[in-house]
């Protein structure tokens, strides 16, 4: 039987990886899984290295749905400026949110959270995910994919608590590629020493993965827009 995640959530979330992991669409996703479990709920975009493919696309479905949504003035432009707003602070400030943030692309992206990390860790009440995908060029392996993800750690002063298994081709993922992931993902969480969080699949796939647990339906950003 097909297992659906079900995980009781902390009061802050984090999503990093490399660049194309799928961090920002498991980001979104679940902030909009925060909100329709009834939790107060903010996603700050803290990716200032990439202004491309962020948050502030999917800005439409977050405002419908009532969450609130942090981010730099210049997201989704063409003004590459590595600015955050001062009103990211309140991830970290208002404990009455469930706060979702969205780590920069690899280590350079993942500088922008160390002022946070303090505070985040003083409240202790945290996941930290780390987001992967098979099918990106750079972490077609376990060993490369745990290389990115210890120079994320090493930049923002966070260990990982758990893994986010975002093996994906966007709009043209199969069941069988989700299948075929699952030998990728488990090695990464063996030599990581981390636990298999969620594994995100498009909503449409989910009947044809029987058996599989701590499935999390996703839509990619271009079912939002």
């Amino acid at each position: 039987m097909t297992k659906l995640f079900d995980r009781k959530p902390h009061r802050v979330t984090l999503f990093a990886g490399h660049y194309g992991s799928g961090k920002t669409t498991a980001a979104v996703n679940y902030a909009l899984w925060l909100k329709a479990q009834g939790h107060d709920t903010a996603i700050a975009d803290l990716d200032i290295v990439n202004p491309y493919f962020r948050t502030r696309d999917s800005l439409d479905a977050l405002s419908a749905a009532g969450v609130r949504l942090i981010a730099s003035p210049f997201a989704g432009s063409n003004v590459d400026a590595p600015a955050l707003p001062g009103e990211a602070y309140a991830v970290v400030e208002d404990t009455s949110l469930h706060a979702v943030i969205d780590v920069g692309g690899d280590d350079r992206g993942a500088l922008a959270l160390g002022r946070y990390v303090p505070a985040i860790k003083d409240e202790g009440d945290y996941d930290f995910l780390c987001v992967i995908n098979r099918f990106r060029p750079l972490t077609q392996d376990a060993d490369s994919t745990i290389e990115v993800l210890r120079e994320i750690e090493t930049a923002c002063k966070l260990p990982f608590t758990g893994i986010c298994a975002c093996s994906n081709l966007g709009d043209l993922t199969s069941a069988e590629d989700i299948i075929a992931s699952q030998a990728y993902t488990q090695e990464v969480a063996e030599k990581m020493g981390l636990p298999i969080v969620m594994t995100c699949v498009p909503a449409h796939l989910i009947d044809k993965l029987e058996g599989m647990e701590n499935i999390f339906p996703i839509r990619h950003r271009t079912k939002f827009i």
